[in-house]
């Protein structure tokens, strides 16, 4: 896999044949500050226990995906604007996968899928490890159709497209980056994150349902985004300001105001 452009943004770039979860390697190995400083990479086309939110686990069939983790220590210093780095990453994933897909509909699904078409090519988990961040993203790069494990998902290769992978990761480096040093600086909506994300957001103005962390159900319309980046929904009664949770897209409920 050959990557001059991503190394040119790396501080460090690791490339592993294979490897279990991408986050939890890095993890292991960030204890070593001095080694991997900020914006070290590691990544590889064949993740054979990834995990998602509600620690979830998959495998994807060799070489079909690429898991991709970043390791970020120059933070804000308020660490409630950390809540803003996994919407940062969708950004900057967004736009990296939209270069190479004109024509589609490339957007952000709340709050950490990046959708094509309404199907999803990308998923995103950030965790904290210390005082330091690990975004990890997962992207359908060369997954058949038949490989796909929903038919709510889609690749670039099912969307007849070889992707430029030193491209598309070199593009989403540069963009979490920038999106990064933006709220070091200033808040959300200074660094012009909070604008950024809901021009980009495909959960605005759509009717949803939202699985709640304790097990109930959120009905409504998605309306805007809060300060800190929570989901605002308006359930016909009250509005409510939702900060995790699984988002079904139910019917398209116009646009947001």
């Amino acid at each position: 896999m050959q990557l001059s452009r991503s190394s040119l943004i790396a501080a460090k770039l690791v490339v592993l044949p294979e490897c279990p979860s991408t986050n939890a390697e890095l993890r292991e190995r960030a204890a070593d500050a001095v080694a991997w400083p900020h914006l070290s990479v590691l990544l590889t086309d064949t993740q054979t226990a990834g995990r998602g939110r509600l620690d979830r686990t998959w495998s994807t069939p060799p070489g079909a995906s690429l898991a991709i983790s970043v390791l970020l220590r120059d933070l804000p210093a308020e660490a409630d604007a950390w809540g803003w780095i996994p919407l940062a990453a969708g950004v900057a994933m967004t736009d990296a996968v939209a270069t190479q897909l004109p024509g589609h509909e490339v957007g952000l699904k709340w709050p950490n899928d990046v959708l094509v078409d309404g199907r999803k090519i990308c998923g995103i988990l950030a965790e904290v490890a210390g005082g330091a961040v690990i975004v990890g993203t997962g992207v359908n790069t060369t997954m058949t159709a038949q490989q796909l494990p929903v038919p709510t998902a889609t690749s670039f290769a099912a969307l007849g497209v070889e992707v430029d992978v030193d491209r598309l990761v070199s593009d989403y480096l540069a963009g979490l980056e920038s999106a990064i040093a933006g709220l070091r600086r200033a808040s959300s909506g200074a660094s012009g994150l909070h604008d950024a994300v809901t021009a980009r957001c495909l959960t605005l103005g759509q009717a949803v349902d939202v699985s709640m962390p304790d097990g109930s159900t959120l009905s409504g319309t998605a309306t805007r985004l809060a300060a800190d980046g929570r989901l605002v929904i308006d359930d016909g009664s009250a509005e409510h300001e939702v900060l995790s949770g699984d988002v079904v897209h139910v019917r398209p409920a116009g646009p947001a105001p």
